[in-house]
This record gives structure tokens, C-alpha cells and sequence, in this order.
């Protein structure tokens, strides 16, 4: 049988519109008794949320243009945000200064697409067919082959031939998707080496590892 890529399949149809929270998920349908109900964020809630926005914004500046000279500066206060929990908006920014992604995204430019577009991985089979079993109840991935199941397999496509020692597993699924809810595929991808190879912090690659 002829081996094809998750990019020769056609995409299939929307998944169905469905209530969703503010996370992208399928919200599970709940009865009508107090304590079945979903209670709202309030205005307070709301107000808390953007001062604590605006706090991290003057921390990183524009672009994260901030963020080293700061650290240096207040280390305690970043830990202590840190701790306290990044906004939802500034994660995926966050998370790639923290880890140092940024800095490899920077000193490789055109690699990323070279993985994608020129190499073949030994694993594109094992992908294609652990993709559709990444947050099923996601938004972004409910399409069968549709932008968000693409991207998955894009970007462990990538990381399988970027780093053959390890290759894929089936649990960098989860991992790479929800890097994937908070940027794009290339930040993505080099936010999973940072990670995997520990561009600043201890390396996580073992947990894939036999």
C-alpha cells in the first residue's frame, strides 16, 4: 500500500458547533441542580485578571524586549509571578522567553521549514495515526485533517527527524498540542526542543526515552 502524508488527504467537515469554554474545549453538559451549574467569572474576577495583565506586559515589554533585564534585575518578583500563575493571553510569549525557545528560533532561521518540507520521517506513519487521539474534545483539533491536526503532525514530523535518538512517542502528542493552542507551528516546535533538550532548564527528554 502506498504510504501517504497527512498533506494528500483532503480535510473533512467541521466538527459540529458546540458550547465551548474559554479554553477551546467541548464544555461538558451538566444538569440543572446548584451543584451542576457553572458559575461565571465576575467583575471582580475580570478586574484582577487585567491589572495582573498590565503587570506582566511592563515586566516583558513589547515583544518580551524586556524580559532578560528584568529578570536580572527582580529574579524574586519573576519567580513570584510565576508562581501566582502567567495570564492566559501572554503564555505562549512566556513561555518561550522562560525556556529559551526564542533564542533558538532566532540562531536557526529556515530550519524548521527544511524538517518540514525537504525531510522524511521514519515515524509519519505512527503520527498520522495518533493525531486524531490528541484533545479530541479541542476545537482547533476536531477536523480530521484540518489546520490544527496538521500542525500537530508538522510539528512532531520535525522534531522526529530533528532529534533521531528520540524520535516520536506517542505522548508528545499532548505536549505539542498545547504548545500549539498558544502560538505558532515554528515557536511551537522550538519551544518542544527547548523543552525536550533543555536550552535552559534540565533537559525533559528522558520521559521519552526507553
Amino acid at each position: 500500500m502506498e504510504k501517504k502524508k497527512i498533506d494528500e488527504y483532503e480535510p473533512g467537515p467541521p466538527p459540529s458547533p458546540r458550547p465551548l469554554d474559554r479554553f477551546g474545549f467541548v464544555k461538558q453538559e451538566v444538569n440543572n441542580s446548584p451543584h451542576g451549574l457553572t458559575k461565571g467569572r465576575s467583575a471582580y474576577e475580570f478586574e484582577r485578571e487585567e491589572r495582573r495583565v498590565r503587570k506582566w506586559r511592563k515586566m516583558i515589554g513589547v515583544g518580551g524586549s524586556d524580559w532578560k533585564h528584568y529578570v536580572r534585575r527582580k529574579p524574586h518578583v519573576v519567580k513570584r509571578r510565576i508562581r501566582k500563575g502567567i495570564p492566559d493571553c501572554l503564555r505562549g510569549l512566556v513561555w518561550q522567553l522562560i525556556s529559551g525557545s526564542r533564542d533558538l528560533l532566532l540562531m536557526n532561521p529556515g530550519v524548521y521549514e527544511q524538517l518540514v518540507i525537504y525531510e522524511t520521517s521514519a515515524s509519519e506513519l505512527d503520527i498520522i495515526r495518533d493525531i486524531s487521539r490528541t484533545f479530541p474534545s479541542h476545537v482547533f483539533f476536531q477536523q480530521r485533517h484540518g489546520p490544527g491536526q496538521r500542525s500537530l503532525y508538522n510539528v512532531l514530523k520535525a522534531y522526529s527527524v530533528y532529534d533521531r535518538d528520540v524520535g516520536y512517542v506517542q505522548g508528545m502528542g499532548f505536549l505539542a498540542g498545547l504548545l500549539l493552542l498558544y502560538m505558532s507551528e515554528e515557536d511551537a516546535f522550538w519551544l518542544l526542543v527547548a523543552l525536550l533538550k533543555g536550552a535552559v532548564h534540565a533537559p525533559m527528554e528522558g520521559l521519552y526515552q526507553i
